[in-house]
């Protein structure tokens, strides 16, 4: 579903809830998303979307590779 391109939050929230994350939850400073023993830290809300940059910082804290995002 998602190419490997810059996203909005709310998208990139919805593929990882595709991808059997559960959330996201308030923590101190950031909202996260669990899967399992795994708790993935989000961006912050803001106006612009998650660059590229970040997104394969995250897919890769998230044991997703760039194959599995796109299949979501």
């Amino acid at each position: 579903m998602p190419p490997f391109k810059p996203i909005k939050r709310k998208d990139f929230i919805k593929a990882l809830k595709e991808a059997g994350f559960e959330g996201p939850h308030a923590g101190g400073r950031h909202e996260f998303l669990i899967k399992g023993q795994l708790h993935l830290i989000l961006a912050n809300p803001h106006q612009s979307e998650i660059s590229k940059d970040l997104l394969a910082r995250i897919l890769r804290q998230a044991n997703l590779t760039r194959e599995e995002w796109e299949k979501l």
